[in-house]
């Protein structure tokens, strides 16, 4: 709710909860973001504050414009009113005319939305994963079964007078029970979380003042003052019915743009928390299956605990503050700028900005009419733009691969350390182009994947090859890297096209010891035994780890690529990559994995049994001279009568890498199936 209009119909919903012709209330008061107005100064919470943007309803108020701010500041001086509230203003936003004006931020919990990008339960299978969506389905029929359901339009509600009282003595009741849980905590020697949806910090508001004199947004009054205002055509009234008594009500009302829903509050009547919580996310199941059906795109869930939402499904998450003006407050700084640059920057991409769309990455349009964009509005969503903030991806990213065995440490990345490349080689290109310049060498050791050297003489670089030694081609030369000085140093570990893994001796020395970057290709990290390098990512300013989802993750086809780096290294990759890169559809493929991860993890133990059956049978091959340890999804195998060989393969409908130009005698096999394994090994048993 962005426009003016829609932010006046609220300043009156509120004056009318206040009874008054002012929104003005101590914050102590008004019963409303407790948890966020609890951090302030007791003096600060009596005080009578001026409510003014979007007032307490509005998921988020915009930052209103300077001469607004006077007018607002005029009204305070007015009313001898001392603060001013502005709350839930969005981070993203620009604040300069809140910290000119003198208002500082209060953290608050991000606003929370529900994408709708398919099918309600392909949605909440991709978010939450089959079993808690099985969870969900089941409290939806079990309180279907037992409770009716409807919605009344606001405008009908004179019609209807037992849904208005029933919403009021509903929020009422909640409120005191709430009321009573807060004095028992304060009471008791530590804070106790309540079940359900009052512990997830939403507007689920009583509907009338009470005895301790606060003000409760949703009261009768309040109702009566959304229903003859600007929003009432958007507005509607949701209610569960046990036989004639109401046993639930909210309120839900339609985004300006007609593409979402914002459910504002509702209020339940029952003692039993766990009862209280199947009703809410039975209620929130029922709401987004109504908003499909609709043709809506999200549905806004208000403030609120990320983790707690995570589970109902939400995967945008918009940081917020409330704004306050107060005696006790100081300046804010500003909270919009982005990660000062890597030392390692390349000079001409520190004078580029990063590209229009991505530089607004943090500013969601889901509630706005966006007409940016040139696209065809008329022919489906395929016609919008990628959505450009993967912060919630890449936090699902995190918290999958930390739990991975050898990856100990990797919760102490943020997704501020993390960028999604079009595929693993476009980091690779996006590296070289932002932290090498002209002159400037970069060094690979062969045998390696062949596109670092590619991309290197693409970019005119000068290219530096430190060959890998011994036996199994696994270890460093790491004297002779250092004084060949690289500005880029392009280790793939596990290797492609041998499979071995470095010592990680070695690795540490380079890192620590090269005045350059250090880049750790991770591709096949998923199949090995040994640790990643993922956690020291925040320990080294000049390391990168490229990883992907194409190998191990089976999402070849996405073109999910990796980027894990300190974020100045990501703030200058983010500057020369293409805004649009990672579809929608790749985001929606990578989410459904990553959140259903069993069947990914159980195949990479049937890989890995696999590799160690065919590895076995090639070694007592007579066709085969020897095949190299391995730690990854393929083995390399030297071969006798190399040529012959491969003739004999590709005659039988057998393809292999022959890699005989780079190790000479040798081709690269890929693990397949028991039967794809089963049927190179015959063809072998011909060949000679």
């Amino acid at each position: 709710m962005r426009r003016p209009s829609d932010l006046d119909a609220l300043q009156q919903m509120l004056c009318a909860a206040l009874g008054s012709a002012e929104p003005v209330a101590p914050l102590a008061r008004l019963d409303q973001d407790t948890p966020a107005f609890a951090t302030l100064d007791p003096a600060v919470l009596q005080r009578p504050t001026l409510i003014g943007g979007g007032s307490l309803y509005s998921p988020t108020s915009p930052v209103p414009a300077p001469h607004a701010l006077a007018e607002l500041a005029r009204r305070a001086d007015a009313l001898d009113v001392r603060q001013i509230l502005v709350p839930g203003v969005r981070r993203g936003d620009d604040t300069g005319a809140l910290r000119s004006a003198g208002l500082a931020p209060v953290p608050a919990d991000p606003e929370c939305v529900v994408r709708l990008t398919g099918e309600v339960d392909d949605v909440l299978r991709t978010r939450v994963g089959a079993d808690r969506l099985r969870d969900v389905r089941r409290r939806h029929h079990a309180v279907s079964q037992e409770a009716t359901w409807e919605r009344i339009r606001l405008r009908d509600l004179d019609g209807k007078p037992w849904a208005r009282e029933a919403f009021a003595d509903l929020h009422r009741r909640q409120a005191e029970r709430r009321r009573a849980a807060e004095h028992g905590r304060e009471a008791g020697s530590g804070r106790v979380a309540e079940h359900g949806h009052e512990a997830d910090g939403r507007c689920e508001r009583d509907g009338r003042r009470e005895g301790d004199g606060r003000h409760h947004p949703y009261s009768a009054d309040a109702l009566d003052a959304l229903a003859r205002g600007a929003l009432a055509d958007r507005s509607e009234m949701f209610v569960r019915r046990r036989g004639d008594t109401v046993v639930q009500a909210g309120l839900t009302i339609t985004s300006h743009n007609g593409r979402g829903v914002y459910c504002l509050t509702q209020a339940i009547d029952h003692e039993d928390a766990a009862v209280r919580d199947d009703l809410y996310v039975a209620t929130l199941h029922q709401l987004y299956v109504d908003a499909r059906t609709s043709g809506l795109e999200w549905v806004h869930l208000g403030r609120g605990d990320a983790e707690r939402m995570r589970c109902l499904g939400a995967d945008l998450f918009v940081p917020v503050d409330h704004w306050l003006r107060a005696p006790e407050a100081t300046a804010a700084e500003d909270g919009r700028r982005e990660p000062e640059l890597s030392r390692f920057t390349a000079p001409p991409v520190t004078t580029v900005p990063v590209p229009g769309p991505a530089r607004f990455r943090h500013q969601p349009r889901f509630d706005t009419v966006d007409l940016t964009s040139n696209t065809n509005p008329f022919l489906g969503p395929e016609s919008q733009y990628p959505h450009l903030d993967t912060a919630e991806l890449a936090h699902t990213y995190l918290r999958t691969i930390s739990a991975l065995p050898g990856h100990a440490g990797v919760d102490a990345l943020t997704t501020d350390h993390v960028l999604f490349t079009s595929g693993a080689v476009d980091g690779v290109m996006l590296l070289l182009a932002a932290l090498a310049s002209p002159g400037e060498s970069v060094c690979v050791t062969p045998p390696t994947f062949p596109l670092y050297t590619h991309f290197a003489r693409v970019l005119r670089l000068p290219l530096v090859e430190v060959p890998l030694r011994g036996e199994d081609l696994s270890e460093l030369d790491t004297e002779r890297i250092l004084a060949a000085d690289p500005r880029v140093t392009i280790l793939c570990d596990p290797n492609n096209p041998v499979g071995t893994r470095l010592d990680p001796e070695e690795v540490h020395a380079l890192v620590t010891g090269t005045s350059g970057v250090v880049v750790i290709d991770e591709a096949y990290v998923e199949f090995s035994e040994n640790p990643s390098y993922a956690a020291l990512v925040a320990r080294h300013d000049n390391l990168i780890v490229l990883r992907t989802l194409s190998k191990a993750w089976g999402l070849a086809g996405a073109r999910c690529g990796v980027a894990l780096a300190q974020p100045g290294v990501i703030e200058a990759l983010r500057r020369l990559q293409v805004p649009f890169g990672f579809t929608d559809a790749s985001q929606r493929a990578v989410r459904a994995r990553l959140t259903d991860a069993g069947p990914a993890l159980a195949s990479i133990k049937l890989i890995r049994a696999e590799r160690k059956r065919l590895a076995a049978a090639l070694a007592e091959h007579p066709a085969v001279d020897r095949v190299f340890p391995s730690q990854t999804n393929f083995l390399l195998v030297r071969l006798h009568k190399h040529d012959l060989v491969m003739g004999r393969l590709r005659d039988a409908g057998i393809a292999v890498a022959d890699t005989g130009h780079v190790i000479p005698a040798t081709c690269r096999i890929s693990v397949g199936n028991q039967r794809a394994n089963d049927a190179l090994l015959e063809a072998l048993s011909f060949a000679l």
